[in-house]
């Protein structure tokens, strides 16, 4: 099988082409004694079309719980029998607090995230609000993730200094009506190419270990390879209980640290950031996400769910001999 590698190997580095469905498939289905040979090609893909080191990325839920759709691995949803407290939409002042915050705990970029289909007008004037306040008393970069937006939605948060908007696809197109019914993958890529078409960079990703299969998986990274985010998000599913996917067995280490392999060799250019239920999944191989592939992390909390002290990440980022980044490519 060491063939596959070669064959890979030559087209992305010698040739600089991208490789095929197939091509992935069978790397996919490499045995375990060829993971580090993977882990290597994918390594040397990431020096050669991207700059070295780790981009830092913190969130902030801004707006928490209550959300009318059926996303099934979210503990916000309203069809989730999760007791998480609803809170409408902080005040900007301590948006910016958290920014401060996560600026000096090394984060260049910072996302204002809300829960819902898509931002009213309240939410959305106070989101316009933190947002002046980010630019003016921080230098980071600004994020926002809101759910699904309008064209004047979207004209108005580059108009206000918004840099990058994040909207996964989740999953794949094959795998999205298992996961979620109340609106439809279609609707999630009409909003990622919105953003780029108003001038925003896009961040765009999904969740892996919700019951997909391998090829599946695969798909997910070929269509984002086709809408071309600036950055990627891998998150990894930690089944939230009382969710429809509470019960699932997350991914082992291995199978997690093979992913994102597998996503650098497609994606080959795209800042890959490890994401959710990265310290529940990788555990101790953490480090070896950023050999395999990765080279952004979300730091401190996510939206739920507790992450690592920032600290921490950038300690475990110094011992790597890897430079903090303050932009992505």
């Amino acid at each position: 099988m060491d063939e596959e590698i070669q064959l890979v190997k030559k087209k992305l580095l010698d040739n600089e082409e991208p490789i095929t469905f197939n091509e992935a498939l069978k790397l996919a289905l490499l045995k375990e004694e060829y993971l580090f040979d993977l882990i290597s090609l994918s390594y040397k893909i990431t020096a050669k079309y991207n700059k070295k080191g780790v981009y830092l990325c913190s969130i902030i839920s801004a707006k928490t719980g209550a959300c009318p759709e059926d996303c099934a691995f979210c503990a916000q949803s309203a069809y989730s029998k999760m007791p998480i407290t609803a809170n409408p939409m902080i005040d900007p002042s301590l948006i910016l607090k958290a920014a401060k915050e996560a600026e000096k705990s090394g984060a260049s970029e910072f996302c204002i995230v809300a829960s819902g289909r898509g931002p009213n007008g309240k939410t959305f004037k106070k989101v316009l609000d933190a947002v002046y306040l980010l630019r003016s008393y921080t230098n980071l970069s600004i994020g926002c993730s809101l759910g699904i937006l309008t064209e004047v939605q979207a004209r108005l948060l580059s108009l206000a200094g918004v840099n990058r908007y994040n909207h996964n696809l989740e999953t794949s197109k094959s795998f999205f009506p298992n996961i979620c019914t109340t609106h439809t993958y279609e609707e999630r890529v009409k909003t990622a190419f919105l953003v780029k078409e108003n001038g925003m960079e896009l961040c765009c990703g999904g969740i892996l270990g919700m019951g997909e299969s391998l090829e599946q998986r695969l798909e997910l990274a070929f269509e984002l390879q086709k809408i071309n985010p600036d950055l990627v998000p891998i998150n990894f599913l930690n089944p939230r209980p009382a969710t429809s996917l509470g019960d699932r067995v997350p991914l082992t280490p291995i199978e997690a640290i093979k992913s994102i392999a597998l996503f650098r060799l497609i994606l080959p250019q795209t800042t890959l950031i490890c994401a959710g239920g990265r310290e529940v999944v990788l555990r101790d191989l953490q480090p070896l996400a950023l050999f395999a592939g990765a080279n952004a992390l979300i730091t401190g909390n996510y939206l739920t769910t507790q992450g690592r002290l920032p600290k921490e990440d950038l300690e475990m980022i110094k011992d790597l001999n890897m430079p903090i980044l303050k932009h992505t490519n």
